[in-house]
């Protein structure tokens, strides 16, 4: 079995983040979202891989390479234009073959990977199985209905008035029937080739199309408010540790994680956080919540339930919560105390009230 990722999208909603940075390679628990979907693959056995790219592709390449670190080989399809989810398996369609495969979207990120939803697949026997999620508002979604069974029915691109509140999650497996219902899809209302036509042409053909029901975490980090919520979800997971230095006058409370070179001075630090390699923490509190990535300076300065980029300088900036801050990036106080949210990209400089 192969596997998809697409990794070709814009990114309009991580904003200015994606201006410079892949939105698949925004970090979370320090790892970028598209190493957490590689690393799943391995997780269930699948070594041959496609990864859909376009403007971004550079970066992609860049970080992930031949696909060795994952145990995995890697080949790149260019997508033109991100113009749907169906129109990129077909940019794959030379790479894919006539193999059956796992589609996975770069910026989906499973708790526990895609095992159950395999699994299914297997069991079904199927010419596709979906992974579904029940949501509070499926209206941003594509929507299935399905028997008691799980087999699916009916699917429904972000109706204005769903029928159910079981979201189609990023991950998909197919045979290679869903190629010829994908030749024969028309754009829709969006002006892309929609996966969930093809999988309802799927349906209405006679195929069988099941499905399998999420039980663990998931989110689309396509916000700034998801990415940080799946990063405190892998915080919340991990064990303390520390392999730097942790002067007297600190203190550690809780899971804090403390990687090698990273330097702790008169600084209060509360879990579950993350400071990552060769960063300095000197008369700073932070935490819970909060990851602050490699090459980092946080001084004199407050941060709670955010996510600090590589090499990024916050310094005097009195309490700063539920921000993103990205790499290269300096922070600095101005003045007057009082609580800040921000979302700054990468290579910028702010100053701010401290």
């Amino acid at each position: 079995m192969k596997a998809l990722v697409l990794s070709g999208g814009r990114g309009t909603r991580l904003r200015p983040f994606t201006h410079t940075l892949a939105k698949q390679l925004v970090p979370v628990g320090n790892k970028p979202v598209l190493f957490h979907v590689l690393e799943s693959m391995g997780a269930v056995g699948i070594t041959d891989i496609g990864i859909v790219v376009g403007e971004t592709g550079n970066e992609i390449r860049a970080a992930v390479g031949d696909g060795s670190r994952f145990g995995a080989a890697v080949t790149y399809v260019r997508q033109d234009e991100p113009r749907g989810l169906a129109h990129a398996v077909a940019a794959a369609r030379g790479f894919l073959g006539e193999d059956p495969f796992l589609l996975h979207l770069g910026d989906n990120f499973i708790e526990n990977g895609v095992a159950r939803l395999l699994d299914g697949f297997e069991r079904h026997g199927g010419d596709a199985e979906l992974l579904l999620g029940r949501v509070a508002d499926p209206r941003a979604y594509g929507v299935a209905e399905r028997t008691p069974l799980g087999r699916v029915t009916r699917l429904t691109e972000k109706p204005s008035a769903p029928r159910s509140d079981l979201a189609v999650i990023g991950a998909y497996a197919f045979t290679a029937a869903v190629h010829e219902r994908i030749d024969r899809l028309t754009p829709s209302r969006r002006g892309e080739l929609e996966i969930t036509d093809a999988v309802q042409g799927l349906v209405d053909g006679g195929a069988r199309v099941w499905s399998t029901e999420v039980e663990t975490f998931w989110r689309d980090t396509g916000s700034v408010a998801d990415v940080l919520d799946v990063n405190r979800h892998l915080l919340g997971r991990m064990e303390a540790r520390c392999a730097g230095s942790v002067d007297a006058e600190s203190r550690l409370i809780g899971r804090v994680v403390v990687e090698e070179g990273a330097e702790v001075t008169s600084s209060r630090l509360v879990g579950p956080l993350l400071v990552g390699r060769n960063s300095r923490v000197a008369g700073a509190f932070i935490g819970p919540h909060t990851s602050i990535g490699e090459d980092c300076a946080v001084v004199d300065s407050g941060i709670d339930h955010s996510i600090v980029l590589d090499r990024a300088v916050v310094e005097g900036a009195g309490r700063i919560t539920d921000s993103l801050i990205g790499r290269d990036s300096r922070v600095t106080g101005t003045g007057a105390r009082q609580g800040h949210r921000v979302v700054i990209g990468d290579h910028s400089t702010v100053g701010i009230p401290a």
